[in-house]
């Protein structure tokens, strides 16, 4: 084989693995975004809980407080998550 065929194949390979890593980073992205559309959904929940505990201090019970706090943990851990990924 001459070094033209070997070339030739070698940037077939590389067309190959960019197209494929191209559709990855897509995908990734999508998926990302999908993620991203759902956390900043979940994140208007957790500000619209947050305003009516401060509203309502006094009159909320430890349990709603502590739910409130858990929701704001692992919603803390999902963008965390993301921006890791996204590194």
């Amino acid at each position: 084989m001459s070094i033209r065929d070997d070339l030739k194949q070698l940037s077939e390979k590389i067309k190959a693995y960019r197209d494929e890593a191209r559709v990855q980073i897509h995908l990734a992205r999508e998926d990302v975004k999908d993620e991203w559309d759902d956390l900043e959904q979940d994140w208007e929940r957790f500000k619209e809980r947050l305003e009516k505990l401060w509203h309502d201090a006094e009159n909320t019970s430890r349990e709603a407080q502590d739910a409130t706090h858990q929701f704001g943990e692992d919603l803390k851990k999902s963008y965390q998550a993301i921006r890791d990924r996204l590194r």
